[in-house]
């Protein structure tokens, strides 16, 4: 008999050597109203249908956190990955991104989905579902996975493990029909009974419950724009043929790397540019002389910006950038949120009095001299040279708040150009398995809070979860206010991260909850083949997260 400590509710349990993670759950009876869909154990995410032979810390988990949430999407995607291929076995399906609470997905451009097949797809979807079919995760030969891939012309999954040697790999699955998915899964298909399909552009979308409010499900999506330039990317890519992790991995183990730099790179300076025209053509119809840009987190709003600039510069204006991470109040003065604790996040963590002052007194051609905060000393600074806006200067504005209107009401809207930035990870990892932006994001901060914040990746582990749900709150509901959006992902970018975040997650400890995130990530990263940043350009949006930018912040 092993011990197991509960820490849903404190109780302890004595249990036979083998016994599942289900077998404990029954026998603490949680009260929960949501199905529980995995479980933390000795701070490693596990699933239902894992066996303990050794004492355990368990910490069940539903939906509303995180992980929970994770584990219904790569579930419901599996559940779509198995009605597809039975339904149209000569078809290509693909989840093309997220979008709000669930995610888009398209057959190949030649065999579009119609209603009837539509309604086909979702009826079989809930088929399984109801039959609660197990889902199992096994260890099993290479050689034999890639033929079980084959038969069901799984190429994409082929391609992956032909770009990551390994003589046993781990796979789910669902009866006989494999599915790799990097994390955890429910224990069986009727875990996810709540979801619908809707027509969508030229495929349909997969609408799931809400992570905050799993009792509401949207399918009446209202983000044309961030659709538009998700869209974009993805068909950039697929013709760049760099679709997912797979051809990505070839490609750079034949030798292009260099070439695919060059070429993403020259993708983001054709948008930017771009941008800019649309500022100086707003500038002369409707007067704009103020910029804004938002974003989420470590999304390169402040490389953006003085890329942004420099394109201004070309058409012949004199852009003058200000951040809002430098109106913040004193560390001391920050708001608490719920849960007692500092909330920087929250529009009050600026000092709103302040940067209207600035923008009033700037607007009329006062010389202003301009804070700058210090996120080691959590003090505010000042500026050496005070700014002063000129007939042709054009404000820039950049903040994880910039888009909400609170931040500037005496500012008339048609004088701003507003502008939404996100890392939108338009790679696979294959047909039916996206990665999150948000990894990709966390990624990014973790390494360049390292570098420039004092933080280990523990400490930026600790406060993703409320950086993220901040996000929710401050950010998403504002991001189709915004004039344009752009991607600031590069899709060759996790294969340089790589290096560098992986000697950060191992240092955290496996005493700590962290752990559990950093072992997933671990495990995400090994999926991508390295490569070396040295041709990555002192311009580039990377530069602003792994340093040796020309820019300086």
């Amino acid at each position: 008999m092993i011990e197991v400590i509960c820490l849903n509710n404190g109780e302890r349990r004595s249990v036979a050597l083998g016994t599942t993670l289900a077998d404990i759950l029954d026998m603490v009876r949680l009260e929960s109203e949501l199905p529980i869909l995995v479980a933390r154990v000795n701070n490693r995410y596990k699933e239902l249908r894992y066996r303990v032979y050794k004492p355990i810390t368990v910490e069940f988990l539903d939906m509303t956190s995180f992980e929970g949430y994770r584990t219904y999407q790569r579930t419901i995607s599996f559940v779509m990955q198995r009605a597809s291929l039975e339904l149209f076995p000569d078809r290509k399906l693909r989840i093309r991104h997220t979008l709000g609470s669930g995610f888009y997905c398209e057959f190949d451009e030649s065999a579009k989905c119609d209603e009837r097949e539509l309604k086909e797809l979702e009826q079989r979807m809930r088929d399984i579902v109801a039959a609660d079919i197990p889902i199992l995760r096994r260890k099993c030969l290479t050689d034999e996975l890639r033929s079980e891939y084959a038969k069901y012309g799984m190429e994409d999954s082929i391609e992956l493990l032909n770009t990551r040697p390994r003589l046993y790999s781990s796979v789910n699955y669902m009866e006989h029909m494999p599915g790799y998915f990097y994390g955890t899964l429910a224990p069986s298909t009727s875990y996810v009974e709540r979801f619908s399909l809707a027509p969508y552009y030229n495929g349909f979308y997969v609408a799931l419950p809400q992570r905050n409010n799993p009792e509401k499900i949207t399918s009446n999506i209202k983000l044309d724009k961030m659709f538009d330039i998700f869209h974009e990317y993805q068909m950039w890519i697929d013709i760049m043929g760099v679709p997912t992790v797979g051809d990505l991995n070839r490609r750079v183990m034949e030798g292009d790397a260099s070439e695919l730099i060059k070429i993403a790179e020259a993708f983001h300076e054709n948008k930017i540019a771009s941008i800019a025209r649309s500022v100086a053509s707003a500038n002369v119809e409707h007067g704009v002389r103020m910029v804004l840009i938002s974003g989420p987190s470590s999304s390169g709003k402040t490389t953006f910006s003085k890329r942004l600039g420099v394109q201004l510069r070309v058409l012949g204006f004199e852009p003058v950038l200000i951040a809002l991470d430098d109106y913040f109040v004193e560390r001391d003065k920050t708001p608490l949120g719920e849960d007692g604790k500092p909330d920087f996040e929250a529009l009050e963590a600026i000092d709103l009095a302040t940067l209207n002052d600035h923008l009033e007194r700037l607007s009329r051609g006062e010389s202003v001299d301009i804070p700058r905060y210090n996120f080691l000393t959590g003090k505010r600074q000042w500026h050496e040279q005070p700014l002063q806006l000129t007939e042709r200067s054009i404000l820039i504005m950049e903040g994880i708040h910039a888009l909400n209107p609170r931040l500037t009401p005496g500012v008339v809207d048609e004088h701003k150009f507003k502008i939404y930035i996100s890392c939108f990870t338009s790679v696979a990892m294959d047909n039916f398995s996206r990665i999150p932006t948000t990894d990709n994001r966390m990624l990014r901060r973790m390494i360049r809070d390292n570098a420039t914040r004092g933080n280990d990746a523990m400490r930026t582990l600790q406060m993703w979860p409320k950086v993220r749900r901040g996000e929710e709150r401050h950010i998403f509901p504002y991001q189709e206010n915004a004039d344009v959006m752009f991607n600031s992902s590069l899709f060759y970018e996790i294969s340089v991260l790589r290096a560098i975040a992986e000697p950060l997650l191992r240092s955290v400890p496996d005493t700590a909850p962290e752990y559990a995130e950093a072992h997933r990530m671990l495990h995400f990263l090994d999926n991508f083949t390295p490569i070396e940043p040295d041709e990555i350009p002192p311009t580039s949006l990377l530069r602003e997260f792994i340093g040796g930018s020309s820019f300086k912040y």
